[in-house]
């Protein structure tokens, strides 16, 4: 990935298999942001799998532009294990290009996979209940992947440059 894109990425959602929120991280932080990207990853839910039902090729994970509400764009990425990943940008007159949304979504998906592989991870636990996923909030796994996940927004321009780094 470029080591600094500016694509006005505003928010970012992790949603299980079983259409839990993992993660939804609005990079303004007003509780205002947070509710409205819950609503976007939520309602981005319908579209994702009506997109998932159309024959494609297997290994092709991209969404794409999912649809536009509120000078928001939303994109979307679903992973061969159904994990789905959500991105919000400012709607804006810059061209935005599926090579570097993809790239940012790669990114992600690595940071989660970072995260969870775990040899000693529970394997027996029922993949409906409601902590079907393995990344326990508070946890050392939970913080390294929030870790990751910003380093991927500053990467992608959403985040300032942490200076002592």
């Amino acid at each position: 990935m470029p080591s600094q894109l500016n694509l006005g990425l505003t928010a970012v959602a992790f949603i299980s298999p079983q259409n839990h929120p993992i993660l939804v991280r609005a990079l303004s932080g007003s509780s205002e942001d947070l509710l409205k990207y819950h609503y976007l990853a939520h309602t981005s839910l319908d579209v994702i799998d009506e997109r998932a039902a159309q024959p494609k090729a297997p290994t092709e994970s991209y969404l794409g532009f999912l649809y536009a509400l509120d000078e928001v764009a939303v994109y979307g990425y679903v992973t061969p294990l159904k994990l789905k990943i959500v991105l919000a940008l400012t709607l804006a007159d810059a061209i935005v290009r599926d090579a570097d949304i993809i790239s940012i979504f790669k990114a992600l998906h690595w940071a989660y996979y970072r995260a969870v592989a775990n040899p000693f991870l529970k394997l027996h636990t029922p993949l409906d209940a409601p902590t079907d996923h393995v990344l326990a909030v508070g946890s050392q796994q939970w913080t390294s992947f929030r870790k990751r996940v910003d380093e991927v927004m500053r990467a992608a321009g959403a985040l300032p440059v942490d200076s002592s780094s």
